[in-house]
């Protein structure tokens, strides 16, 4: 594709491998193959030998100075004893960017997630450029925590203050001055991209993004990387020996509350244990695991794109039992992989799975109607038909040139 003079300098911070850093990169090629010319500034160790990826992170003393200022960030909550212990990050540290030679050379700053101390938000005030940012979950909007409907917590509409992570009484907390120092500095005209349209809708109810413009482009995949193996074959390259219909589910860490484990082993209690062969990737409890006396294996945690489309293709079915996510880019890597997806009709994943058409949505946040999803997928006469829907609306929709094109629009957009 030939050229659209266009210069989009991405700012992401994360190792460009997972999470939210790697939906990042994937756009980031999709839009240098579209002609973009599109860079990344990161503090990822990662870089893919990518000559558009800068990292602040290569040497042993960037690599020191780095884990620090992340470790920075942790301080703030400490004053907070009784605190719940999950992610909660202050922006009150990081990288003056606008220094950089491709801050310069920039059109457009893309933000995506900047948290670990490597945006300061201060400097945001000093960005003279078209400003887009992605949200790839609540902070932005909030006082510091990163999951607030998790916690039952509506502050963030009002302010904060009071903050429930925190287990704060006190309206003028750390939590209220977080968002009142993103208000005075985040530019007024910057474009603010939700990744679901729960997401985006949260922020349009945001105390702090009030008369911002704020719309919806999804999330995307790399379905190159994440396409079908028969299952059969990635039975045998994995080496699971059965017959019995594989039952899938993983995240990074099945501890996180909003990942909602504990509703998946309510509704795996309720199925025949000699009928299904359970499998397991992320960091998980064992003796969990081994309490559910079904026939399983768990291969860890896994972060390169070969293993994890092994595992998604081995299975009949991912169930994703999460109460709250801003997307859910697991729901779309299986189905990626031609394997239907059973979760909770609910925020981010509601809007990736078409109900009874391509995978089950449970009412939310049901464990009987998630096993119900279960067996309605396992015992489909038309599985092979779903498994081919569930494909063909990733590669429809959240292919990563077909989200990049959307992203241009949006770019031109900004720049007329």
């Amino acid at each position: 594709m030939e050229d659209c003079n266009l210069k989009i300098l991405h700012i992401v911070a994360g190792d460009l491998t997972s999470g939210a850093a790697r939906g990042a990169y994937w756009l980031h090629t999709a839009l240098k193959e579209l002609g973009v010319d599109s860079k990344i500034f990161t503090n990822s160790r990662v870089t893919f030998g990518d000559n558009s990826v800068v990292t602040i992170t290569n040497s042993k003393k960037s690599k020191a100075v780095n884990i620090i200022r992340g470790q920075l960030d942790n301080l703030p909550p400490l004053l907070y004893k009784k605190r719940k212990k999950i992610i909660f990050s202050s922006g009150f540290f990081g990288i003056d960017f606008t220094k950089t030679k491709e801050y310069k050379d920039a059109d457009i700053i893309h933000l995506h997630w900047i948290n670990g101390s490597f945006v300061n938000m201060k400097h945001l005030a000093k960005v003279e450029k078209k400003m887009v940012w992605t949200m790839r979950d609540m902070w932005p909007m909030t006082g510091g925590c990163h999951v607030a409907e998790s916690l039952n917590c509506g502050n963030y509409k009002v302010g904060c203050g009071n903050c429930k992570q925190l287990n704060s009484n006190n309206k003028y907390d750390l939590s209220r001055f977080i968002l009142n120092r993103k208000k005075k500095y985040l530019p007024k005209n910057m474009k603010i991209v939700g990744i679901s349209h729960w997401l985006s809708s949260k922020a349009k109810e945001s105390e702090l993004f009030k008369g911002f413009d704020v719309q919806t482009i999804s999330n995307n995949i790399d379905t190159k990387e994440f396409s079908p193996v028969d299952k059969n074959i990635a039975k045998k390259i994995l080496g699971i020996k059965t017959n019995k219909k594989i039952i899938l589910v993983g995240a990074t860490n099945f501890n996180d509350i909003w990942k909602g484990f504990s509703k998946f082993i309510e509704a795996i209690r309720l199925l025949d244990k000699d009928e299904y062969y359970l499998c397991f990737f992320g960091n998980i409890d064992k003796n969990i695991v081994n309490s559910l006396e079904f026939e399983h294996r768990s291969f860890g945690y896994l972060n390169d794109n070969i293993s994890l489309r092994l595992v998604y293709s081995c299975a009949n079915v991912f169930v994703a039992p999460s109460l709250m996510d801003a997307f859910c880019k697991t729901i779309v890597e299986s189905m990626g992989c031609g394997t239907p997806v059973v979760c909770f009709d609910a925020t981010g994943p509601k809007d990736i799975v078409t109900h009874k058409v391509d995978g089950y949505k449970a009412e939310p946040f049901k464990s009987d109607d998630l096993s119900s999803g279960i067996e309605w997928i396992l015992n489909n006469k038309k599985y092979e038909e779903l498994c081919q829907k569930a494909r063909n609306k990733v590669v429809r929709e959240f292919d990563s040139f077909v989200v990049a094109k959307k992203y241009i629009e949006l770019y031109e957009e900004i720049l007329k």
